[in-house]
């Protein structure tokens, strides 16, 4: 009789629980959808409330991405025929295995769905491989912003040993050797001259055509407001206001295409990265990454420049936590100038578990349909 009491009691308080939590569920919905915030944002977005950005902050309004109709004609130019069958031809490399869209898999959202990258000899990289997606409308390329154009960022990778590992001197002699080349060439320059800067130019121009498409949010700035949700809607405002996430991701594809030391430097242990240190020697640049696009993010994880992540939930969690927790103080900072400190952005956002839940629906929305390109036939 006495195990029946206790299990009895036992039932009742786990149902008490679960009643308490879906009446609190049910109270926060009503309470998004009795507010106000889907009359605020179902104008132009020039009628939005301004945004909660710190003080130098250059931030710019959202902007929807316009519908491509000269998409299938583009894939027409020769050079990007070319800069397409240079792209996937594993001819590239140093071993004839490994090609671009091995860490650039158009089914994987141009990324690798790796946490890092791995290339010749199936050597691991150092950092995640970033997403193509929208890649021609990025003023710096690889996380440390070491390349400062397309053609300068495309024989990063083609050179580095534990990437495709390929003598950039020896990659126009290999390809001149195959018949077909010399003709796409000829098509794409006027010239069947097969030379490396020809072919770092025809890969820009390939990778220039791979976008975004749509998502529902674009639809939504475009005036077709029933496309979110209320609670989507109310993430939308948090993204704006108390998330203070439009300090670094603003404009048409979310990113202030700065760098940041957001706190995952790993400094002196053995993950270590100093990012954008290592390309400028500035003390003041230890530990800061280039500020990704949120454009497709919910399908380019894991996330960050190390790949630590695979759950936004997770990310949004860290960045609510401020990320302040190894700061030096003016002593080590002194003893160390390299001591990495982190973003004055990043400040606690004092989220409750609610408002979490409808910043990461509103994130969601930024993704629109995945085109998984067809792979073309490799000239052999």
């Amino acid at each position: 009789m006495k195990s029946l009491i206790i299990k009895t009691s036992f039932f009742a308080f786990f149902t008490g629980i679960i009643y308490a939590l879906l009446s609190f569920s049910a109270a926060f919905s009503e309470k998004i959808a009795n507010s106000n915030w889907r009359e605020i944002y179902s104008k132009p977005t020039h009628q939005w409330p301004k945004p909660t950005v710190d003080k130098d902050v250059l931030w710019q309004e959202f902007e929807s991405l316009a519908i491509d109709t000269s998409y299938y004609d583009r894939l027409e130019d020769p050079k990007v025929i070319l800069g397409q069958l240079l792209f996937f031809d594993p001819k590239l490399s140093g071993s004839n295995q490994v090609s671009c869209s091995s860490c650039h898999d158009p089914e994987l959202a141009w990324g690798d769905a790796r946490e890092k990258s791995l290339g010749h000899d199936h050597l691991q990289g150092k950092r995640n491989t970033p997403s193509l997606y929208n890649i021609g409308a990025r003023k710096s390329f690889f996380w440390d912003g070491r390349a400062a154009t397309l053609e300068e960022q495309a024989q990063g990778p083609i050179t580095a040993h534990h990437e495709m590992n390929m003598e950039a001197k020896s990659l126009a002699k290999k390809l001149k050797k195959i018949k077909a080349y010399p003709v796409l060439f000829q098509n794409a320059f006027g010239s069947s001259e097969v030379t490396y800067e020809k072919i770092l130019q025809s890969l820009a121009v390939f990778q220039k055509t791979i976008l975004s498409k749509r998502s529902r949010f674009d639809a939504f700035i475009d005036g077709d407001y029933t496309q979110l949700s209320d609670q989507e809607i109310y993430g939308l405002h948090l993204f704006r206001t108390k998330a203070r996430c439009m300090n670094c991701h603003s404009g048409k594809y979310l990113t202030d295409e700065s760098f940041h030391n957001i706190g995952l430097t790993y400094y002196k242990r053995e993950y270590e990265d100093l990012g954008l240190y290592n390309v400028t020697k500035k003390a003041e640049d230890v530990g800061k990454f280039r500020t990704p696009s949120l454009r497709d993010v919910t399908f380019t994880g894991p996330w960050m420049h190390n790949g630590l992540f695979d759950n936004i939930t997770g990310i949004v969690n860290m960045y609510n936590s401020g990320m302040h927790m190894i700061d030096p103080d003016e002593s080590e900072k002194a003893a160390d100038p390299l001591f990495p400190k982190t973003d004055v952005l990043m400040q606690p956002l004092h989220l409750n578990d609610e408002e979490i839940v409808a910043l990461v629906s509103f994130i969601k929305t930024l993704s629109g349909r995945q085109y998984k390109m067809e792979r073309p036939q490799i000239p052999r």
